[in-house]
């Protein structure tokens, strides 16, 4: 997206970079490049500087199949899904943000999924090497740390994690009910194309701008040897390795590859005179979904504008929304931590008596997150457990 650079580098890319000189200035080698990228040598990429050698393994302790299990196939039912109600299969006591991560609705292309932390990851570091992960903070604070820095994080904020980053979740208090929503994509996330130059800049006409935008700061740098626990999704698995140094022994690095959050507050929505499509609210796209932010915005200002969205069939998209706060004005019955899904096939809209509430209506306080995916979804028997069952009747009134 944009370039960044944090800590020490060399002027030269590929070229020698040698550690400080020891007290009786000898030379004390130099320090491990590495290039950390995407779509081979054609995507987004940043170069990485190590104190040790970023390759050494020594040992491979198990592997463990996580990959979402299959409940519903062929859904051709609306579902409300009460997503505070999902649980981890462990202890949800004593849950980290990895072990509490519940996946609901899945395909070839993404996971959909909830979580409820009650502990920081402490013990050891987590990469996921399939997929872009897009986290969602509904509820709670704390610090995402990378081996490129760390960003700190709270309420309403995006998370965007590159494929192969390695990393930890702290969180400031396990008192407060931590709760998040989270996507895995197995497709590069990026900002709508549209909203960029041909150079990459975010356009006048975009909701949001790269000021918005935070990247990692405060870059940690440990030079330590022992033994370091990884866990590394892979294929859906997880397989658990022993590294030889601390992860986070990068003295410098600069690029475009890089995690960065953007707080959903933060999205200036675009309105007109009449109700405009769900594509105006749009705020990340990947080949095979997108992602937008109903935010607080002015309603539709014709004199005789309809604010709630028209039925409309969704023939080559299912549509997620994932309930954050405040008064979802075209649904009935909505709660922070609902997520409803409305299978492509099938039109929906607003619910019984929605239309009608709207009009007069100057503005909305809501926040939801969407996720439209260009392939049908599959639920898993966690996602049957929250499900109330009756959701797909709603439009009889």
């Amino acid at each position: 997206m944009f370039y960044h650079t944090l800590g020490r580098i060399p002027p030269k890319r590929h070229t020698q970079f040698e550690k400080p000189t020891n007290a009786v200035g000898e030379s004390s080698g130099l320090y491990y490049e590495q290039l950390f990228g995407t779509i081979g040598f054609d995507g987004m990429s940043s170069l990485l500087y190590h104190v040790h050698r970023p390759t050494q393994v020594k040992a491979l302790l198990d592997s463990v199949d996580v990959a979402p299990k299959v409940a519903v196939d062929k859904n051709m039912l609306a579902r409300k899904l009460l997503g505070f109600q999902a649980q981890p299969a462990e202890d949800a006591g004593r849950a980290d943000y990895l072990t509490s991560r519940v996946p609901l609705l899945f395909n070839n292309d993404l996971i959909v999924g909830v979580a409820a932390p009650r502990q920081s990851m402490t013990d050891y570091f987590y990469k996921n090497a399939d997929s872009d992960e897009l986290l969602f903070v509904h509820r709670g604070s704390g610090r995402l740390r990378t081996l490129l820095g760390t960003i700190q994080f709270g309420y309403g904020d995006y998370l965007v994690i590159p494929r192969g980053m390695i990393y930890q979740i702290e969180f400031d208090t396990t008192d407060e009910e931590c709760r998040l929503l989270y996507v895995e994509s197995h497709s590069p996330i990026y900002t709508p194309k549209r909203y960029r130059n041909h150079f990459g800049q975010l356009l006048e006409h975009s909701p949001f701008c790269e000021r918005d935008i935070r990247r990692p700061q405060d870059l940690e740098t440990h030079d330590e040897t022992g033994d370091f626990m990884m866990k590394i999704k892979k294929q859906g698995s997880l397989h658990t390795l022993v590294y030889a140094t601390h992860p986070f022994d990068v003295v410098g690095w600069d690029g475009y590859n890089f995690p960065y959050a953007f707080n959903i507050q933060n999205f200036e929505p675009i309105t007109g005179r009449v109700h405009q499509p769900p594509p105006v609210h749009q705020t990340f796209q990947t080949e095979t979904f997108v992602v937008c932010s109903f935010c607080p915005r002015l309603y539709d200002y014709h004199p005789k504008a309809i604010p709630a969205p028209y039925n409309h069939s969704n023939i080559d998209s299912d549509e997620v929304i994932y309930y954050v706060d405040g008064d979802f004005m075209s649904r009935n019955d909505i709660a922070p931590g609902h997520i409803t899904l409305h299978p492509g096939g099938i039109p929906h809209g607003p619910a019984p008596g929605a239309m009608e509430r709207s009009i007069g209506k100057t503005s909305t306080e809501e926040y939801a997150v969407m996720v439209d995916t260009f392939r049908p979804l599959q639920l898993t028997e966690q996602a049957l457990a929250v499900d109330d069952g009756v959701y797909w009747k709603s439009w009889l009134g």
